[in-house]
Protein backbone atom coordinates (compact mmCIF):
# COMPACT_ATOMS: atom_id res chain seq x y z
CA UNK A 1 0.00 0.00 0.00
CA UNK A 2 0.85 3.37 -0.67
CA UNK A 3 0.64 5.31 2.72
CA UNK A 4 0.92 9.08 2.67
CA UNK A 5 0.99 11.46 6.04
CA UNK A 6 0.44 14.94 4.13
CA UNK A 7 -1.69 15.96 6.95
CA UNK A 8 1.04 15.91 9.60
CA UNK A 9 3.96 16.50 7.64
CA UNK A 10 2.85 19.60 6.43
CA UNK A 11 0.42 21.26 9.54
CA UNK A 12 1.94 21.87 12.91
CA UNK A 13 1.26 19.04 15.92
CA UNK A 14 0.83 19.15 19.05
CA UNK A 15 4.12 19.06 21.14
CA UNK A 16 2.62 17.07 24.08
CA UNK A 17 2.87 13.32 23.13
CA UNK A 18 0.39 11.93 26.48
CA UNK A 19 -3.17 10.93 25.58
CA UNK A 20 -5.06 13.08 28.09
CA UNK A 21 -7.37 15.37 27.75
CA UNK A 22 -6.85 18.87 27.28
CA UNK A 23 -6.54 22.02 25.27
CA UNK A 24 -4.29 21.86 22.20
CA UNK A 25 -3.25 25.07 21.13
CA UNK A 26 -1.23 26.29 17.78
CA UNK A 27 -1.86 22.62 16.24
CA UNK A 28 -3.89 20.95 14.09
CA UNK A 29 -4.17 17.41 15.50
CA UNK A 30 -2.34 15.45 18.04
CA UNK A 31 -0.79 11.98 17.09
CA UNK A 32 -2.35 9.09 19.00
CA UNK A 33 -3.14 5.48 18.80
CA UNK A 34 -6.61 3.40 19.22
CA UNK A 35 -7.24 1.67 21.89
CA UNK A 36 -6.99 -2.12 21.40
CA UNK A 37 -10.29 -3.79 20.67
CA UNK A 38 -10.30 -6.79 23.03
CA UNK A 39 -12.32 -9.10 20.54
CA UNK A 40 -13.02 -7.16 17.50
CA UNK A 41 -15.71 -8.87 14.72
CA UNK A 42 -16.31 -7.96 11.31
CA UNK A 43 -19.58 -7.52 10.48
CA UNK A 44 -19.63 -5.94 7.45
CA UNK A 45 -17.64 -4.36 4.96
CA UNK A 46 -18.18 -2.23 1.56
CA UNK A 47 -16.42 -4.56 -0.70
CA UNK A 48 -16.75 -2.00 -3.47
CA UNK A 49 -14.75 0.59 -1.38
CA UNK A 50 -12.42 -1.83 -0.39
CA UNK A 51 -11.49 -2.35 -3.98
CA UNK A 52 -11.39 0.86 -4.82
CA UNK A 53 -8.80 2.07 -1.95
CA UNK A 54 -6.58 -1.42 -2.63
CA UNK A 55 -6.77 -3.30 0.30
CA UNK A 56 -8.73 -6.32 -1.48
CA UNK A 57 -5.87 -8.63 -1.08
CA UNK A 58 -5.93 -7.81 2.69
CA UNK A 59 -6.45 -11.46 4.59
CA UNK A 60 -9.96 -11.13 6.70
CA UNK A 61 -7.70 -11.36 9.90
CA UNK A 62 -5.58 -8.52 8.59
CA UNK A 63 -8.63 -6.32 7.75
CA UNK A 64 -10.35 -6.73 11.14
CA UNK A 65 -7.12 -6.35 13.24
CA UNK A 66 -6.49 -3.34 10.77
CA UNK A 67 -10.20 -1.46 10.51
CA UNK A 68 -10.61 -1.97 14.63
CA UNK A 69 -7.28 0.07 15.27
CA UNK A 70 -5.45 -3.08 16.58
CA UNK A 71 -2.90 -3.38 13.86
CA UNK A 72 -1.13 0.14 12.39
CA UNK A 73 0.21 0.22 9.22
CA UNK A 74 3.79 0.89 8.41
CA UNK A 75 4.34 4.49 7.97
CA UNK A 76 1.26 5.57 9.08
CA UNK A 77 0.93 8.05 12.03
CA UNK A 78 -2.71 8.02 13.44
CA UNK A 79 -3.56 11.09 15.04
CA UNK A 80 -6.86 13.05 16.34
CA UNK A 81 -7.70 16.42 14.51
CA UNK A 82 -8.04 19.71 16.53
CA UNK A 83 -11.22 21.99 16.04
CA UNK A 84 -13.37 24.15 17.51
CA UNK A 85 -17.26 24.73 16.63
CA UNK A 86 -20.33 26.64 17.13
CA UNK A 87 -23.13 24.05 18.83
CA UNK A 88 -26.69 24.87 18.30
CA UNK A 89 -25.85 28.80 17.59
CA UNK A 90 -23.49 29.01 20.50
CA UNK A 91 -19.67 28.99 20.57
CA UNK A 92 -18.22 26.02 21.98
CA UNK A 93 -14.50 26.78 21.84
CA UNK A 94 -12.11 23.74 21.55
CA UNK A 95 -13.81 20.39 20.12
CA UNK A 96 -12.11 17.82 18.32
CA UNK A 97 -11.86 14.37 17.46
CA UNK A 98 -13.33 12.95 20.67
CA UNK A 99 -13.87 9.55 19.27
CA UNK A 100 -12.33 9.94 15.83
CA UNK A 101 -9.11 8.43 14.66
CA UNK A 102 -7.26 8.84 11.47
CA UNK A 103 -5.36 5.77 10.81
CA UNK A 104 -4.36 5.96 7.35
CA UNK A 105 -3.90 8.00 4.78
CA UNK A 106 -3.75 5.82 1.68
CA UNK A 107 -2.77 6.71 -2.13
CA UNK A 108 -4.87 4.16 -4.80
CA UNK A 109 -5.03 4.70 -8.88
CA UNK A 110 -4.03 8.55 -7.83
CA UNK A 111 -6.61 8.90 -5.61
CA UNK A 112 -5.82 9.78 -1.84
CA UNK A 113 -8.41 8.35 0.80
CA UNK A 114 -7.77 9.29 4.65
CA UNK A 115 -9.56 6.54 6.79
CA UNK A 116 -10.88 7.32 10.14
CA UNK A 117 -12.05 4.95 13.03
CA UNK A 118 -14.93 5.93 14.66
CA UNK A 119 -15.57 4.88 18.46
CA UNK A 120 -11.54 3.38 18.86
CA UNK A 121 -11.18 4.77 22.33
CA UNK A 122 -10.37 8.08 23.87
CA UNK A 123 -8.16 11.15 22.13
CA UNK A 124 -6.96 14.32 24.06
CA UNK A 125 -10.07 15.75 22.77
CA UNK A 126 -12.72 13.53 24.29
CA UNK A 127 -13.84 16.17 27.04
CA UNK A 128 -14.49 13.85 29.63
CA UNK A 129 -16.06 11.35 27.77
CA UNK A 130 -14.78 7.49 27.00
CA UNK A 131 -14.06 7.80 22.90
CA UNK A 132 -16.40 5.03 21.81
CA UNK A 133 -19.45 3.94 20.27
CA UNK A 134 -22.09 1.91 20.32
CA UNK A 135 -23.58 -0.55 18.19
CA UNK A 136 -26.93 1.02 17.08
CA UNK A 137 -25.20 4.41 16.64
CA UNK A 138 -22.29 3.14 14.07
CA UNK A 139 -25.46 0.87 12.19
CA UNK A 140 -26.82 3.90 11.41
CA UNK A 141 -23.69 5.82 10.07
CA UNK A 142 -22.79 2.92 8.24
CA UNK A 143 -25.91 2.21 6.50
CA UNK A 144 -27.05 5.98 5.75
CA UNK A 145 -23.14 7.15 4.52
CA UNK A 146 -23.39 4.50 1.61
CA UNK A 147 -27.06 5.87 1.43
CA UNK A 148 -26.05 8.74 0.64
CA UNK A 149 -23.57 7.97 -1.37
CA UNK A 150 -25.56 5.98 -3.95
CA UNK A 151 -28.11 8.66 -4.46
CA UNK A 152 -26.10 10.82 -5.43
CA UNK A 153 -25.13 13.02 -2.52
CA UNK A 154 -21.76 14.30 -1.56
CA UNK A 155 -21.23 12.37 1.48
CA UNK A 156 -18.41 10.44 3.54
CA UNK A 157 -18.19 7.03 3.41
CA UNK A 158 -18.21 3.82 5.09
CA UNK A 159 -15.95 1.25 4.86
CA UNK A 160 -16.72 -1.48 7.58
CA UNK A 161 -18.39 -2.10 10.76
CA UNK A 162 -17.13 -4.09 13.39
CA UNK A 163 -18.11 -5.07 16.83
CA UNK A 164 -15.13 -4.22 19.50
CA UNK A 165 -15.68 -6.85 22.12
CA UNK A 166 -15.83 -3.94 24.84
CA UNK A 167 -19.71 -3.23 26.25
CA UNK A 168 -19.88 0.18 26.32
CA UNK A 169 -22.36 2.31 28.71
CA UNK A 170 -24.78 4.63 27.35
CA UNK A 171 -27.98 6.70 28.96
CA UNK A 172 -29.87 6.83 25.35
CA UNK A 173 -32.58 9.50 26.31
CA UNK A 174 -30.63 10.93 29.07
CA UNK A 175 -33.10 10.10 31.59
CA UNK A 176 -31.20 8.56 34.23
CA UNK A 177 -31.25 5.21 33.17
CA UNK A 178 -27.79 4.09 31.34
CA UNK A 179 -27.15 0.39 30.56
CA UNK A 180 -24.46 -1.58 28.63
CA UNK A 181 -24.74 -1.61 25.13
CA UNK A 182 -22.23 -3.65 22.46
CA UNK A 183 -19.48 -1.78 21.28
CA UNK A 184 -18.87 -0.91 17.99
CA UNK A 185 -16.18 0.92 15.24
CA UNK A 186 -16.93 2.06 11.75
CA UNK A 187 -14.28 2.91 9.50
CA UNK A 188 -15.58 5.58 7.12
CA UNK A 189 -13.33 7.76 4.09
CA UNK A 190 -13.12 11.29 3.05
CA UNK A 191 -10.80 12.99 0.89
CA UNK A 192 -10.62 14.73 4.28
CA UNK A 193 -12.07 15.44 7.58
CA UNK A 194 -11.40 19.06 7.59
CA UNK A 195 -14.48 21.15 8.59
CA UNK A 196 -15.82 24.88 9.08
CA UNK A 197 -14.64 24.48 12.87
CA UNK A 198 -11.50 23.82 12.06
CA UNK A 199 -10.60 26.91 10.83
CA UNK A 200 -12.77 28.99 13.52
CA UNK A 201 -11.04 27.72 16.40
CA UNK A 202 -7.62 28.72 15.11
CA UNK A 203 -9.62 32.44 14.19
CA UNK A 204 -10.87 32.78 17.86
CA UNK A 205 -7.59 31.83 19.49
CA UNK A 206 -6.43 35.02 16.75
CA UNK A 207 -3.45 32.00 15.56
CA UNK A 208 -2.93 33.73 12.41
CA UNK A 209 0.04 31.72 11.39
CA UNK A 210 -1.06 28.60 11.97
CA UNK A 211 -5.21 29.56 10.07
CA UNK A 212 -2.92 30.33 7.30
CA UNK A 213 -1.22 27.13 7.15
CA UNK A 214 -3.87 25.21 7.28
CA UNK A 215 -5.90 27.33 4.28
CA UNK A 216 -2.98 26.98 2.14
CA UNK A 217 -2.58 23.25 3.19
CA UNK A 218 -6.26 22.95 2.33
CA UNK A 219 -6.08 24.95 -0.67
CA UNK A 220 -2.89 23.06 -2.53
CA UNK A 221 -4.44 19.94 -1.53
CA UNK A 222 -7.96 20.16 -1.95
CA UNK A 223 -8.53 23.25 -3.82
CA UNK A 224 -5.80 22.99 -6.34
CA UNK A 225 -7.49 24.52 -9.38
CA UNK A 226 -7.52 27.66 -7.64
CA UNK A 227 -3.40 28.59 -8.21
CA UNK A 228 -1.33 29.56 -5.16
CA UNK A 229 -2.19 31.40 -2.21
CA UNK A 230 -3.10 34.80 -2.39
CA UNK A 231 -5.52 37.21 -0.89
CA UNK A 232 -7.12 36.30 -4.68
CA UNK A 233 -7.24 32.79 -4.02
CA UNK A 234 -8.77 32.83 -0.11
CA UNK A 235 -11.89 34.60 -2.21
CA UNK A 236 -12.10 32.14 -4.77
CA UNK A 237 -11.86 29.30 -1.86
CA UNK A 238 -14.16 30.75 0.00
CA UNK A 239 -16.50 31.29 -3.10
CA UNK A 240 -16.19 27.35 -3.80
CA UNK A 241 -16.72 26.08 -0.14
CA UNK A 242 -20.08 28.18 -0.80
CA UNK A 243 -21.13 26.45 -4.07
CA UNK A 244 -20.46 22.96 -2.49
CA UNK A 245 -22.27 23.76 0.40
CA UNK A 246 -25.52 24.82 -1.29
CA UNK A 247 -25.57 21.72 -3.89
CA UNK A 248 -24.95 19.46 -0.97
CA UNK A 249 -27.69 21.22 0.88
CA UNK A 250 -30.30 21.51 -2.40
CA UNK A 251 -29.65 17.81 -2.26
CA UNK A 252 -30.50 16.78 1.35
CA UNK A 253 -33.71 18.63 0.55
CA UNK A 254 -34.37 16.71 -2.49
CA UNK A 255 -34.63 13.45 -0.99
CA UNK A 256 -36.02 14.24 2.27
CA UNK A 257 -32.80 14.09 4.67
CA UNK A 258 -32.19 16.14 8.15
CA UNK A 259 -29.15 15.82 9.11
CA UNK A 260 -30.44 16.79 12.74
CA UNK A 261 -26.97 18.79 14.38
CA UNK A 262 -26.00 20.97 11.40
CA UNK A 263 -22.86 22.52 14.15
CA UNK A 264 -20.04 24.45 12.67
CA UNK A 265 -17.86 21.65 13.38
CA UNK A 266 -20.19 18.69 11.35
CA UNK A 267 -19.49 21.16 8.20
CA UNK A 268 -17.18 19.27 6.15
CA UNK A 269 -14.80 22.23 3.81
CA UNK A 270 -15.38 19.43 0.59
CA UNK A 271 -18.97 19.93 1.21
CA UNK A 272 -19.67 16.60 2.10
CA UNK A 273 -21.90 14.90 4.37
CA UNK A 274 -20.65 14.02 7.77
CA UNK A 275 -21.12 12.82 11.45
CA UNK A 276 -24.08 11.27 11.03
CA UNK A 277 -25.54 11.64 14.42
CA UNK A 278 -29.89 11.82 15.08
CA UNK A 279 -30.47 12.09 10.89
CA UNK A 280 -33.41 11.30 9.95
CA UNK A 281 -35.90 11.37 6.88
CA UNK A 282 -38.59 13.30 6.24
CA UNK A 283 -42.35 10.73 6.37
CA UNK A 284 -44.85 12.99 6.31
CA UNK A 285 -44.02 16.41 4.89
CA UNK A 286 -43.52 18.51 7.74
CA UNK A 287 -40.77 21.48 7.63
CA UNK A 288 -40.50 22.14 11.14
CA UNK A 289 -39.39 18.44 11.95
CA UNK A 290 -36.15 17.45 13.46
CA UNK A 291 -34.98 14.05 14.45
CA UNK A 292 -33.22 15.67 17.20
CA UNK A 293 -34.51 15.54 20.50
CA UNK A 294 -32.21 17.66 22.02
CA UNK A 295 -33.31 20.26 19.68
CA UNK A 296 -37.49 19.60 20.03
CA UNK A 297 -37.67 23.22 21.78
CA UNK A 298 -36.08 25.15 19.39
CA UNK A 299 -35.60 23.26 16.42
CA UNK A 300 -33.07 24.91 15.12
CA UNK A 301 -31.84 22.15 13.12
CA UNK A 302 -35.31 21.16 11.02
CA UNK A 303 -35.82 20.33 7.51
CA UNK A 304 -37.60 23.19 6.97
CA UNK A 305 -34.36 25.68 8.18
CA UNK A 306 -31.23 23.42 6.62
CA UNK A 307 -30.67 25.94 4.32
CA UNK A 308 -30.35 29.31 6.58
CA UNK A 309 -28.67 27.58 8.55
CA UNK A 310 -26.30 26.26 5.87
CA UNK A 311 -25.71 30.34 5.38
CA UNK A 312 -25.24 30.85 9.09
CA UNK A 313 -22.35 28.57 9.59
CA UNK A 314 -21.07 29.99 6.13
CA UNK A 315 -21.15 33.24 7.66
CA UNK A 316 -18.73 31.85 10.79
CA UNK A 317 -16.38 30.25 8.48
CA UNK A 318 -16.23 33.96 6.67
CA UNK A 319 -15.64 35.50 9.86
CA UNK A 320 -13.14 32.98 10.41
CA UNK A 321 -11.08 33.48 7.31
CA UNK A 322 -11.57 36.99 7.30
CA UNK A 323 -8.02 37.83 9.08
CA UNK A 324 -6.59 36.36 5.77
CA UNK A 325 -9.02 38.52 3.69
CA UNK A 326 -9.28 41.60 5.03
CA UNK A 327 -12.24 42.74 3.13
CA UNK A 328 -15.88 42.84 4.50
CA UNK A 329 -17.92 43.50 1.19
CA UNK A 330 -16.70 40.69 -0.87
CA UNK A 331 -17.49 38.00 1.92
CA UNK A 332 -21.25 39.52 2.45
CA UNK A 333 -21.62 39.79 -1.55
CA UNK A 334 -20.44 35.83 -1.60
CA UNK A 335 -22.83 34.98 0.94
CA UNK A 336 -25.63 36.77 -0.72
CA UNK A 337 -24.68 35.13 -3.70
CA UNK A 338 -25.48 32.08 -1.88
CA UNK A 339 -28.93 33.01 -0.83
CA UNK A 340 -30.03 33.90 -4.37
CA UNK A 341 -28.60 31.51 -6.19
CA UNK A 342 -30.17 28.59 -3.34
CA UNK A 343 -33.67 29.75 -4.12
CA UNK A 344 -32.79 29.60 -7.81
CA UNK A 345 -31.90 27.13 -7.72
CA UNK A 346 -34.04 25.26 -5.46
CA UNK A 347 -36.96 25.95 -7.53
CA UNK A 348 -35.48 24.14 -10.46
CA UNK A 349 -34.83 21.07 -8.08
CA UNK A 350 -38.47 20.92 -7.46
CA UNK A 351 -39.42 20.74 -10.60
CA UNK A 352 -37.16 17.90 -11.33
CA UNK A 353 -39.15 15.94 -8.81
CA UNK A 354 -42.11 16.85 -10.79
CA UNK A 355 -40.94 15.76 -13.99
CA UNK A 356 -40.25 19.29 -15.28
CA UNK A 357 -37.00 20.92 -16.62
CA UNK A 358 -37.41 24.11 -18.27
CA UNK A 359 -38.97 26.36 -15.64
CA UNK A 360 -41.70 28.79 -16.52
CA UNK A 361 -42.71 31.85 -15.03
CA UNK A 362 -45.71 30.37 -12.91
CA UNK A 363 -43.65 27.63 -11.87
CA UNK A 364 -42.52 29.03 -8.46
CA UNK A 365 -46.34 28.88 -7.08
CA UNK A 366 -47.14 25.95 -8.35
CA UNK A 367 -44.32 24.54 -6.24
CA UNK A 368 -45.27 26.55 -3.19
CA UNK A 369 -48.81 25.43 -3.59
CA UNK A 370 -47.48 21.94 -3.63
CA UNK A 371 -45.80 22.29 -0.41
CA UNK A 372 -48.44 23.57 1.38
CA UNK A 373 -50.77 20.87 0.62
CA UNK A 374 -48.40 18.22 1.37
CA UNK A 375 -47.44 19.85 4.66
CA UNK A 376 -51.92 20.31 5.77
CA UNK A 377 -52.53 16.36 3.93
CA UNK A 378 -49.29 15.45 6.26
CA UNK A 379 -48.38 13.13 3.30
CA UNK A 380 -45.16 10.82 2.94
CA UNK A 381 -42.63 12.83 0.86
CA UNK A 382 -40.83 9.45 -0.69
CA UNK A 383 -44.11 8.27 -1.42
CA UNK A 384 -45.53 11.32 -2.96
CA UNK A 385 -42.79 12.39 -5.44
CA UNK A 386 -41.91 9.13 -6.32
CA UNK A 387 -45.66 7.63 -7.13
CA UNK A 388 -46.16 10.58 -9.06
CA UNK A 389 -44.43 8.38 -12.10
CA UNK A 390 -48.16 6.87 -11.95
CA UNK A 391 -50.01 9.92 -12.64
CA UNK A 392 -52.35 9.81 -16.11
CA UNK A 393 -53.71 13.89 -16.73
CA UNK A 394 -57.05 11.97 -17.82
CA UNK A 395 -57.49 9.95 -14.20
CA UNK A 396 -56.96 12.67 -11.00
CA UNK A 397 -59.53 11.39 -9.17
CA UNK A 398 -57.16 7.67 -9.33
CA UNK A 399 -54.14 9.71 -8.31
CA UNK A 400 -56.11 11.66 -5.21
CA UNK A 401 -56.92 8.17 -4.11
CA UNK A 402 -53.17 7.43 -4.15
CA UNK A 403 -52.29 10.20 -2.31
CA UNK A 404 -54.64 9.37 0.40
CA UNK A 405 -53.35 6.14 1.01
CA UNK A 406 -49.66 7.74 1.00
CA UNK A 407 -50.96 9.99 3.45
CA UNK A 408 -50.46 9.85 7.50
CA UNK A 409 -53.99 11.77 8.37
CA UNK A 410 -57.34 9.93 9.44
CA UNK A 411 -59.13 9.48 5.80
CA UNK A 412 -61.69 11.65 6.79
CA UNK A 413 -60.01 14.23 7.57
CA UNK A 414 -58.16 13.79 4.74
CA UNK A 415 -60.88 14.79 2.55
CA UNK A 416 -61.15 18.42 3.81
CA UNK A 417 -58.08 18.59 1.33
CA UNK A 418 -59.37 16.64 -1.43
CA UNK A 419 -60.67 19.59 -3.51
CA UNK A 420 -57.26 21.67 -3.46
CA UNK A 421 -55.72 18.41 -4.45
CA UNK A 422 -58.41 18.24 -7.48
CA UNK A 423 -57.12 21.89 -8.36
CA UNK A 424 -53.41 21.43 -8.22
CA UNK A 425 -53.37 17.92 -10.24
CA UNK A 426 -55.39 19.55 -12.62
CA UNK A 427 -52.87 22.87 -12.94
CA UNK A 428 -50.34 20.09 -12.90
CA UNK A 429 -52.00 18.17 -15.85
CA UNK A 430 -52.30 21.51 -18.20
CA UNK A 431 -48.50 22.23 -17.60
CA UNK A 432 -46.97 19.40 -18.08
CA UNK A 433 -49.42 18.82 -21.71
CA UNK A 434 -46.06 19.69 -23.70
CA UNK A 435 -44.18 16.98 -22.08
CA UNK A 436 -43.44 13.97 -23.24
CA UNK A 437 -44.37 11.31 -21.01
CA UNK A 438 -41.84 9.01 -21.04
CA UNK A 439 -39.22 11.87 -20.26
CA UNK A 440 -41.71 13.38 -17.65
CA UNK A 441 -41.67 9.72 -16.07
CA UNK A 442 -37.73 9.37 -16.47
CA UNK A 443 -37.13 12.62 -14.92
CA UNK A 444 -39.10 11.84 -11.68
CA UNK A 445 -37.73 8.26 -11.18
CA UNK A 446 -33.96 9.99 -11.42
CA UNK A 447 -34.70 12.96 -9.41
CA UNK A 448 -36.83 10.71 -6.34
CA UNK A 449 -35.67 7.77 -4.70
CA UNK A 450 -37.95 5.00 -3.67
CA UNK A 451 -35.86 3.77 -1.11
CA UNK A 452 -34.77 6.04 1.52
CA UNK A 453 -33.19 4.88 4.81
CA UNK A 454 -36.20 5.58 7.50
CA UNK A 455 -35.79 5.31 10.61
CA UNK A 456 -37.36 2.46 11.62
CA UNK A 457 -35.62 0.52 9.10
CA UNK A 458 -32.53 1.60 10.33
CA UNK A 459 -33.80 0.35 13.83
CA UNK A 460 -34.82 -3.22 12.75
CA UNK A 461 -31.66 -3.58 11.54
CA UNK A 462 -29.96 -2.69 14.95
CA UNK A 463 -32.27 -4.68 16.94
CA UNK A 464 -31.85 -7.86 14.74
CA UNK A 465 -27.71 -7.06 14.98
CA UNK A 466 -27.95 -6.41 18.80
CA UNK A 467 -28.63 -10.37 18.72
CA UNK A 468 -26.07 -10.93 16.41
CA UNK A 469 -28.35 -11.05 13.05
CA UNK A 470 -26.99 -8.97 10.55
CA UNK A 471 -29.43 -10.14 7.50
CA UNK A 472 -31.35 -6.75 7.88
CA UNK A 473 -28.82 -4.64 8.11
CA UNK A 474 -27.03 -6.93 4.87
CA UNK A 475 -30.70 -6.34 2.98
CA UNK A 476 -31.03 -2.41 3.37
CA UNK A 477 -27.32 -2.35 2.67
CA UNK A 478 -28.16 -4.13 -1.02
CA UNK A 479 -31.23 -2.18 -1.10
CA UNK A 480 -29.94 1.22 -0.60
CA UNK A 481 -27.11 1.07 -3.16
CA UNK A 482 -29.33 0.75 -6.00
CA UNK A 483 -32.26 3.95 -4.77
CA UNK A 484 -33.70 4.44 -7.88
CA UNK A 485 -34.31 1.51 -8.82
CA UNK A 486 -38.06 -0.32 -9.17
CA UNK A 487 -36.46 -3.21 -7.31
CA UNK A 488 -39.94 -4.45 -6.96
CA UNK A 489 -38.99 -8.07 -4.75
CA UNK A 490 -38.30 -5.43 -2.10
CA UNK A 491 -41.89 -3.71 -2.15
CA UNK A 492 -41.83 -4.03 1.17
CA UNK A 493 -39.49 -0.89 2.27
CA UNK A 494 -41.44 1.32 -0.32
CA UNK A 495 -44.38 2.05 2.22
CA UNK A 496 -45.34 4.52 4.88
CA UNK A 497 -43.96 4.26 8.41
CA UNK A 498 -45.66 1.73 10.02
CA UNK A 499 -47.33 2.23 13.06
CA UNK A 500 -45.76 0.74 15.76
CA UNK A 501 -42.76 3.04 15.01
CA UNK A 502 -44.60 6.20 15.58
CA UNK A 503 -43.41 6.76 18.74
CA UNK A 504 -40.99 4.00 19.34
CA UNK A 505 -37.40 4.69 20.25
CA UNK A 506 -34.70 5.47 17.75
CA UNK A 507 -37.63 5.30 14.70
CA UNK A 508 -39.26 8.92 14.92
CA UNK A 509 -36.62 11.20 17.32
CA UNK A 510 -33.06 10.10 18.91
CA UNK A 511 -30.73 11.81 20.89
CA UNK A 512 -26.96 12.19 20.38
CA UNK A 513 -26.20 9.45 22.83
CA UNK A 514 -24.09 7.08 20.93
Amino acid sequence: MNISNTFTASLPKDKTKENYTRQVHNACYSFVLPTPAPNPKLIHINKKLQEQLGLENLAEKEITEFLSGNTILNDSNPFAMCYGGHQFGHWAGQLGDGRAINIAEINHNKLKTAIQLKGSGPTPYSRGADGYAVLRSSIREYLCSEAMYHLGIPTTRALSLSLSGKPIVRDVLYNGNPAEEPGAIVARTAESFVRFGSFELLAARQDKETLKKLVDFTIKEHYSELGEPSKETYIAFFQSVVSKTKIMIIHWQRVGFVHGVMNTDNMSILGLTIDYGPYGWLEEFNPSWTPNTTDSQHKRYRFGNQYPIALWNLTQLANALYPLIEEVDILKDILRGFKSNFNRDYIVMMLQKVGISVPQNEDGRLIEKLQQLLEKSQVDMTLFFRNLNLFETENIEKHIKKIKDDSYLDPKDFEANKLEWEAWLKEYAIRIESIENEKRIELINNTNPKYVLRNYMAQLAIKAAEKEDYSVLNELFEILKKPYDEQPEHGKWFAKRPKWADDKVGCSMLSCSS
